[in-house]
């Protein structure tokens, strides 16, 4: 019987750089970017310590695009994805590299007034395909005036 694992990194925090889009050869988009995690505690002597973890982000496919879009250094964000370990060698050096391939994401702080969000998914944007929009709309009967949103200026956060 196979035994179960799971491979699961959940982040917040801020990005360090702003994201690379690249292209595979194939016209896979690809979009990488570094996001900083903080951490701080009392030591023994009462001192507050801090640390700062640095986590390489790595999005592909529709996320990678979006990613690029909406993301630059400086703004907070949610990462959902595995941890992955890349090694290579290249001119007889070996290489390893440690990676967080995001399956989902959430921008956390305000987006900037120039960002086009019409194209984009609502709500948490991840690399899985979309449901039929038709099955997670409300009817219409069910629509409250309060619940239309004219602009991402009238979002409550």
């Amino acid at each position: 019987m196979a035994s179960r694992s799971l491979n699961k990194a959940l982040l917040i925090g801020n990005l360090t750089r702003d994201p690379e889009l690249r292209y595979t050869p194939n016209g896979n988009p690809v979009c990488s970017f570094s996001v900083a995690t903080n951490s701080s505690w009392k030591d023994s002597d009462g001192n507050v310590q801090e640390v700062a973890e640095f986590h390489n982000i790595v999005a592909w496919n529709k996320l990678a695009e979006i990613c690029s879009q909406l993301l630059k250094v400086g703004t907070k964000v949610f990462i959902e994805g595995e941890i992955r370990n890349r090694k290579w060698e290249k001119d007889g050096v070996n290489y390893n590299k440690t990676e967080i391939r995001a399956d989902n994401m959430v921008v956390l702080s305000p987006l900037s007034k120039d960002v086009d969000i019409a194209d984009m998914d609502e709500g948490v944007v991840n690399d899985t395909p979309k449901k039929s929009k038709k099955a997670s709309k409300p009817s219409e009967d069910n629509v409250k005036d309060e619940d239309i949103v004219d602009s991402i200026d009238d979002l409550p956060f």
